[in-house]
């Protein structure tokens, strides 16, 4: 699995990897060559912040002098040292996350950072024989950085010289020839992950051969195989996702294409592209949303840079509420229930009974007592009702009709007191009404009586009192049949969220509404309180990190919204996305055949309304580069009982081998699946996935441990948008009964290798005498 170690790649059965070793060599030795860079960045950072130290102990010197220019200038330095350092401290974490190797430019002009700045390469970089030097490497992080001599050791991401790390694809690459994504944590690079921009190049680095590690050494190995078809293969893949990273952003755009055609890849390329195209113009944010945590990883781990400034923010559908983090998935009966459009008429009546309850640790007031002109006036339970049935006549949400309540709560009052039967005069009529509603507006009975008849509802609040069954029938009466509530409010009595719960709440934000908050004065810096700089910085700057943090939480719609595995929304949640993107383009990315929503249609029609009259443009990404040809044939088995009729991508390439079977007696399951996982690990330098039926997820979990980090487990529908070396999927049979989507679901499962394929069959599974299971039988 790319998104979480080695992945190795075979063309025609030969391993795409790197000279002279395994692909975990070559991963190791890459990971050393950037750490080494690394180390003399963070040496040179430190040699920078001493340097700012320096200056700033060197103007408090100046101030000694006790003159007015002194004192003046003692502040001025004193001030910009103070923000060069704090931004050299504040950008210390994480500090490098690209590097592009370049071929030589038309010409040799340099441009303030150090680096060339021709775009295309000159004339003769390539040799006739497809072989080429790289003249150039450049890295890209957060700031700028040059060594002792001024030359570049970082560019800064948003200069120049940056732009073809973000700007160049296979079909226009440029002067780069490789493209290469660092994953790193403090001072420690964790990872790298590349991209071939000429794949039928032969490029060689201080007379070696360049190392490609990733999904990258595949595309090396497909445009340097044998013969012409491979090469056209490889242009037509370029081709295709080049479109649509390049498509026009004034609309939305529809990518579908089946498993390893790269749909993710080209979302977040294209997500890239387009925020250095025009910054400016999505400076209102760029969203994209990952069906779980495990995409999201990668995601952020293809475009870390991306984070910058608070313009793109990278979420699980299960963390799409600041605050949220879900982890727990629903059976799939109760998902049914609660990602439905129909839930909504459920969430609308719970948020309005919900003011019915009595406050947490009082009771529910009957009455309301205040004291006006001398008088006891009061309103019985009778007229209470009457009232909050008037006021929720409106149509605004539950928290904001508060007001309109209380209003009308003192014109009872008001008419109950008779005063305005005694004046005549409208002036003096309506100064005595404003008097008596300061004054009982002010009254201490009066404030508890509101804060208890009409408190302010939170989400967590009404979901919580949707936990009880009775309370949950009387709101869904009409809505769901007994079984159908008896299923939600236990789901609701557990510790912890679902993914499902999530677009409630959010639903439920929207239909209480949330009063305005005063906003925090933000903290002073301590070198603010330095003599003579409270004038000249009166708060100090906001780092980008800090900017990007406040930024993330004021922000509750986007510019721009990227959807991967859209296929895969309900209802629900395409409202709760369509909320963060009225006035937003969008990407949208999905393959139907790999559904886990049980009705298509519903979903497909919330999609329409959250993307409203925009005008689409639809593109299909049609080669699979990634699964075997042996994988892909067996997984068209599933698609055809699916989805019939569907045409799966062309897989490209083949391994010549072909997926293994085997059978577990009764009881036997997890020893059968241990050994089939120990067994692969042998077999590939990179991950095994282990994929079960969502309720084994756990029990998966304990079957590999101590098998080590190369091996992972998870449930079916975690496994979306991931890929492995190899694959064990355990019983089929069992991951198509789980909903009425399994088959798709399964059909995902068995497209997740990019080597080599194991289904491990049960008992449901009816396996025949070569542990073949009947779903998978010609």
């Amino acid at each position: 699995m790319p998104r979480e170690g080695v992945t190795s790649r075979t063309v025609d059965g030969c391993p795409a990897q790197h000279e002279g070793g395994s692909v975990a060599d070559a991963r190791d030795r890459e990971i050393s060559v950037e750490q080494e860079h690394l180390d003399r960045v963070y040496l040179r950072l430190e040699e920078k912040i001493h340097e700012a130290e320096f200056l700033m102990h060197d103007a408090a010197q100046r101030g000694h002098v006790g003159t007015p220019g002194a004192l003046a200038e003692r502040d001025a330095q004193v001030y910009r040292a103070g923000i060069h350092l704090n931004r050299l401290n504040s950008e210390f974490e994480d500090f490098l996350f690209g590097r592009i190797d370049l071929l030589l430019g038309k010409d040799g002009k340099k441009g303030p950072d150090g680096a060339y700045t021709s775009v295309e390469p000159a004339e003769g970089a390539v040799r006739p024989d497809a072989t080429a030097d790289i003249a150039e490497t450049l890295h890209i992080g957060r700031i700028g950085v040059l060594d002792e001599d001024f030359a570049p050791l970082v560019i800064d991401w948003r200069a120049p010289a940056a732009a073809p790390f973000y700007r160049s694809t296979p079909v226009d690459p440029g002067r780069v020839v490789r493209r290469r994504v660092i994953r790193s944590k403090g001072r420690r690079v964790l990872g790298v992950e590349d991209d071939l921009m000429r794949p039928e190049l032969t490029a060689y680095l201080d007379g070696e051969p360049l190392s490609v590690i990733g999904d990258g050494a595949l595309m090396a190995a497909l445009g340097r195989s044998r013969g012409h078809t491979m090469r056209d293969i490889v242009s037509s893949i370029q081709a295709e996702q080049d479109r649509v990273i390049r498509a026009p952003a004034a609309s939305v755009t529809h990518v579908e294409g089946g498993p390893g055609t790269g749909k993710t890849a080209v979302a977040l390329h294209r997500a890239a592209y387009l925020l250095y195209q025009d910054r400016r113009r999505y400076a209102g944010g760029i969203l994209i949303v990952s069906p779980t945590p495990l995409l999201v990883a990668y995601t952020e781990g293809v475009l870390p840079s991306l984070g910058e400034e608070g313009q793109v923010a990278i979420r699980a559908v299960g963390s799409l509420v600041d605050g949220v983090e879900a982890s727990l998935y629903d059976e799939p009966a109760t998902a049914r229930i609660k990602g439905s459009s129909r839930f909504l008429k459920v969430l609308r009546k719970a948020a309005r009974g919900s003011l019915e309850l009595p406050a947490e640790g009082a009771a529910r007031p009957e009455r309301l007592r205040v004291v006006a002109f001398g008088r006891r006036l009061e309103l019985e339970r009778d007229a209470l009702d009457r009232i909050r049935r008037t006021a929720l006549g409106g149509t605004a949400p539950v928290n904001l009709l508060r007001p309109r309540a209380r209003k009308l709560l003192l014109d009872a009052l008001w008419e109950q007191s008779g005063a305005a039967a005694r004046h005549s005069d409208p002036e003096l009529a309506a100064e005595l009404r404003s008097g008596f509603d300061e004054d009982v507006r002010d009254e201490d009975a009066f404030i508890d009586f509101m804060d208890a008849w009409w408190p302010e509802l939170t989400p967590r609040g009404v979901l919580s009192a949707m936990a009880d069954e009775r309370r949950l029938g009387r709101w869904a009466r009409r809505v769901l049949n007994p079984g159908e509530v008896r299923r939600v409010a236990r789901s609701l009595r557990r510790d912890g969220l679902s993914v499902h719960d999530v677009a409630l709440l959010d639903e439920l934000t929207a239909v209480l509404g949330t009063p305005p908050r005063p906003r925090k004065p933000r903290e002073l810096d301590p070198l603010d309180q330095l003599t003579g700089l409270e004038e000249l910085m009166p708060v100090r700057e906001e780092t980008q990190r800090e900017r990007a943090e406040r930024l993330a939480q004021e922000r509750t719609e986007y510019a721009h919204v990227i959807v991967d595995e859209a296929q895969d929304l309900t209802p629900m949640q395409w409202r709760m996305i369509g909320r963060r993107g009225r006035h937003a383009t969008w990407t949208v990315v999905g393959d139907p055949a790999q559904s886990s929503w049980s009705d298509p249609d519903e979903a497909a029609e919330a999609r329409e309304e959250a993307l409203g009259t925009r005008p689409r443009r639809r593109f299909e990404l049609t080669v699979n580069y990634r699964n075997p040809a042996e994988i892909a044939e067996l997984a068209s088995k599933v698609l055809a009982l699916a989805m019939p009729g569907s045409q799966p991508p062309k897989a490209v390439r083949s391994t010549g081998v072909r997926p293994h079977f085997t059978v577990a007696s009764a009881g036997d399951l997890g020893p059968a699946v241990r050994e089939e996982t120990r067994r692969l690990l042998d077999r590939v330098d990179g991950t095994v996935g282990v994929v079960a039926a969502m309720r084994r997820r756990g029990e998966a979990a304990g079957w590999l441990e101590g098998l080590g980090p190369r091996a992972v487990a998870l449930g079916s529908l975690e496994a979306k948008g991931l890929e492995y070396d190899a694959t064990v999927v355990v019983s089929p049979a069992e991951i198509a009964d789980e909903s009425p989507a399994g088959l798709r679901v399964l059909y995902v499962a068995l497209t997740r290798a990019t080597q080599e394929l194991t289904l491990v069959s049960g008992e449901r599974d009816a396996p025949d005498a070569d542990g073949v299971p009947d779903l998978l039988r010609d």
